[in-house]
């Protein structure tokens, strides 16, 4: 039972993070910035227990420079 409840969650973050995903790239998208890298990071997904981490990537400086226009 235990091991079910373990799996559950599990499913319950992947998910979660695969949604904060899409709504992390939609809001840039809407601030005109792309981050070609932006993804879920596989390491995290490969653990026997998944702990999704959103790898960011790399960005030109260009980019980056508008992720601070937008932040500020």
């Amino acid at each position: 039972m235990a091991a079910q409840q373990h799996s559950a969650h599990s499913a319950v973050c992947v998910q979660e993070a695969e949604e904060t995903l899409v709504e992390l790239r939609t809001a840039l998208e809407k601030a005109g910035i792309t981050l070609p890298s932006l993804g879920l990071d596989p390491g995290g997904l490969a653990r026997e227990a998944p702990c999704p981490l959103v790898e960011l990537g790399r960005c030109s400086v260009e980019t980056a420079a508008r992720l601070v226009a937008v932040l500020r």
